[in-house]
């Protein structure tokens, strides 16, 4: 009794795409499917317009995670120049441990300095860190500035402390 070979789910018609997974319906079966393709070096059944979004779509990602780490950041050190009598190991610690994660993605990944540099990106990352202060302080609108009074670079210092 002979057994029935299991159908392979990759497998597509010779001349056509896979389509084994819809991208828009199971994105991570899809994202699976394609590196099995990849691995495999069945680069003919590619999705590669997907595949070519999703990879910028990674250094996207890696920009928001930067921009989400330095409006944490930026928040604090407003908080802490703001409110003074407030200070405390709390927020010390926040500052200290954004620094360091930032640090870290830099490190990781050096190309996103750039973005850094980016005065759209800076504006975006600066408008979330005045509206977590603004929150999370009680301060008026009017209380906070409309720009980061320190550069980038300047509140990832592990050395800078607003007084």
């Amino acid at each position: 009794m002979s057994k029935a070979k299991a159908a392979d789910p990759l497998a597509s018609p010779p001349g056509r795409r896979n389509a084994a997974t819809d991208y828009d319906k199971d994105v991570l079966l899809w994202s699976q499917e394609q590196a099995k393709l990849l691995r495999a070096g069945r680069f003919a059944e590619l999705d590669v317009d997907h595949l070519a979004d999703e990879i910028e779509d990674v250094g996207k990602s890696e920009k928001r995670e930067l921009a989400s780490r330095m409006a944490v950041l930026l928040a604090h050190l407003l908080k802490w120049s703001r409110q003074p009598e407030r200070r405390g190991a709390s927020w010390r610690a926040t500052i200290n441990d954004q620094r360091k994660r930032i640090a870290l993605a830099l490190k990781a990944t050096p190309s996103l300095k750039a973005a850094m540099r980016d005065p759209d990106w800076q504006t975006d990352a600066w408008l979330d860190a005045r509206s977590q202060a603004r929150k999370e302080t009680g301060l008026p609108e009017s209380d906070l500035p409309d720009s980061s009074p320190w550069s980038m670079e300047q509140a990832a210092d592990p050395d800078f402390w607003p007084e």
